[in-house]
């Protein structure tokens, strides 16, 4: 429960509730924190590792949403809150460990401690503002100012992703953002 503090000031209280409901899960690359069609029944902390949140289109064709990494939560929250059927898929990209909290044990948390309701209001906010600049980038800044501000804000992703990871991210193909990557390199 310690990889929470760097996250949450818990108290000796809050840890011993969350030593009680939290369970750890390990994930190898590829497996599934959730799939589409399933319920969204946890919040993952994510302790170790990286996982990527995505929805896969009629072609086939994978678009990635977010990636959570270390200290950072992963779920899918509109599934997790109306209890319907997610259409998203959360995936390890790596070996990861996490934290599981479930739907029961987050509401206890939300009612019996102040400080817990307010910093997951206040993590759910700015996820939401992260989103909306998210979508502006997406429609109103090249895929190279993307490519720039997706190294800024992720400085460690972009040796743990494949290209196809962070080009579906930024929308563009594996083959621009070699492109993009290369003229970088060559640029004095």
């Amino acid at each position: 429960m310690d990889h929470l503090d760097a996250f949450l000031t818990l108290s000796p209280i809050e840890k011993e509730e969350l030593t009680k409901r939290a369970s750890l899960k390990k994930y190898k690359r590829r497996q599934f924190l959730l799939s589409e069609g399933e319920v969204c029944q946890n919040y993952a902390f994510v302790s170790k590792g990286c996982f990527k949140t995505y929805k896969v289109d009629e072609a086939g064709k994978e678009h990635n949403i977010m990636f959570a990494v270390e200290n950072q939560w992963a779920a899918d929250i509109g599934s997790f809150h109306s209890e319907k059927p997610s259409a998203l898929y959360i995936e390890a990209v790596e070996p990861s460990e996490v934290l599981l909290l479930h739907k029961k044990d987050m509401i206890y948390f939300y009612t019996h401690f102040y400080s817990f309701n307010r910093t997951f209001r206040v993590m759910v906010e700015d996820n939401f503002v992260d989103l909306q600049n998210r979508l502006i980038q997406m429609i109103s800044t090249t895929a190279e100012e993307r490519y720039f501000d997706f190294v800024k804000r992720f400085p460690d992703l972009d040796n743990r992703l494949s290209n196809a990871q962070i080009a579906s991210y930024i929308g563009i193909t594996p083959e621009f953002l070699s492109r993009i990557r290369n003229g970088l390199a060559n640029r004095p």
